[in-house]
């Protein structure tokens, strides 16, 4: 008898900004590998990232939708079993739109990382450019109350400012039920 071939997956990992999501994105890649797991990292700062911005739409959602349905397409045609997405889902209406803009069935989890914690991370990220660092820092707060209303996760993994991106991965590969089996 033949093996039934799994079914393609997708994980939103999102949390404010400076919570760690693109690094665990990539940790969780890391851990997928480990396991010879075909999967894609997508970033989704990176499909939005373009100026200027539409009014009605500041922080190019609609770009990042198209470019994601694009990009996905084309990473379950080679292959790929796990898409591995960083960003933030703000709108609980708007998840059915990223989940088909993927293309597969979509868990989110929520990193949430001690504000202070964040705000340390962020000022050393930004370190060098006080206007980034001003929006940042506030965003982290605002974007951190508009993600505690909106209520978009299935699962919430706590970070730790000194906790290794690899554990992190761990947590929320346990918490979304990937691999219940890791330590």
């Amino acid at each position: 008898m033949r093996t039934p071939t799994p079914s393609p997956a997708a994980l939103l990992i999102t949390g404010t900004v400076g919570s760690g999501k693109t690094t665990t994105a990539a940790a969780v890649a890391a851990l997928l590998r480990q396991d010879a797991i075909a999967h894609a990292v997508i970033d989704l700062d990176a499909l939005r990232d373009a100026w200027p911005s539409p009014r009605d739409d500041p922080f190019h959602e609609h770009l990042m939708l198209a470019n994601l349905h694009a990009v996905t397409r084309n990473h379950l045609a080679a292959g790929a079993l796990r898409l591995v997405l960083a960003g933030v889902l703000e709108d609980p209406a708007q998840r059915p739109l990223y989940e088909q803009a993927a293309s597969a069935p979509l868990t989110v989890c929520r990193l949430r990382m001690d504000l202070r914690d964040v705000r340390t991370r962020l000022r050393q990220r930004h370190h060098d450019d006080q206007d980034a660092l001003d929006w940042h820092l506030h965003r982290s707060g605002e974007l951190d109350a508009i993600l505690d209303a909106a209520g978009v996760g299935d699962a919430e993994v706590a970070v730790a400012a000194e906790q290794a991106p690899s554990a992190v991965a761990r947590a929320v590969i346990r918490a979304v039920g990937w691999n219940a089996d890791r330590d």
